[in-house]
């Protein structure tokens, strides 16, 4: 069984994977930190060619993907985000989950990642039009930008989420999008759509947004003056 070590958690999560010789895991193009001699690395459109171009230009992803192979025993990589922020892994036991874009780091090969169609409710969420379905078995880790908080919603129960802090939730819970408050508020109250989710069923934050923090960063970069 491959078996996973979480580092550094929560501001700059390192994922070390372990895996005995036989061994495949599938693994988001640029996430590898390093391995050790005893893996070997194949490179492929997983899914096919037009899955994987869906995968990139729909739902974020990359085109490729690399499959780590164990040649022995004691096959190690490790792995890491592109954004400062967490790691969570997630066995996957005949399971469904949705992911955001740009949250999946690695897998085993019986779990298969497709994009899904979320129509204008995620792309006026700031999602993007698709979101990740994960479905099947097996190993799955996923990243965050800062720290993923797990929230159990009860049944007959809501929980409302700014969508930028949605990592992931389960295929099956109820949802809709709203504005936060009045249109006012929405334009210049800063705290834009929300998804109200319907229990039962779990939702994972993440405590931090790129959308906010790039709102916050763009007008701060020095501009061109010269023209």
């Amino acid at each position: 069984m491959i078996k996973t070590e979480l580092l550094y958690q929560p501001s700059y999560a390192l994922a070390k994977v372990l895996m005995d010789q036989g061994d495949q895991f599938r693994v988001e193009a640029g996430a590898m930190v390093s391995m050790n001699g005893n893996v070997r690395i194949e490179t492929q459109a997983t899914g096919g060619l037009l899955q994987s171009l869906k995968r990139s230009v729909l739902g974020g992803e990359s085109f490729l993907m690399n499959t780590f192979h164990a040649t022995a025993n004691g096959a190690e990589i490790t792995l890491a985000p592109h954004l400062p922020g967490d790691i969570a892994t997630f066995r996957m036991e005949n399971q469904q989950l949705i992911l955001q874009s740009g949250s999946f780091l690695a897998s085993e090969l019986d779990v298969t990642v497709e994009t899904k169609w979320g129509g204008a409710k995620t792309f006026f969420g700031g999602e993007g039009l698709f979101m990740l379905r994960c479905t099947g078995s097996g190993l799955m880790v996923v990243s965050s930008y800062g720290a993923i908080h797990k929230v159990e919603i009860p049944a007959g129960q809501t929980y409302t989420v700014d969508t930028g802090h949605i990592v992931a939730f389960d295929e099956h819970i109820a949802y809709t999008v709203r504005k936060a408050g009045s249109w006012k508020s929405t334009i210049f109250g800063g705290e834009g759509l929300v998804v109200e989710f319907q229990g039962p069923g779990n939702v994972f934050l993440q405590t931090r947004s790129p959308e906010a923090f790039l709102s916050w960063l763009i007008p701060r970069l020095p501009r061109d003056t010269s023209n």
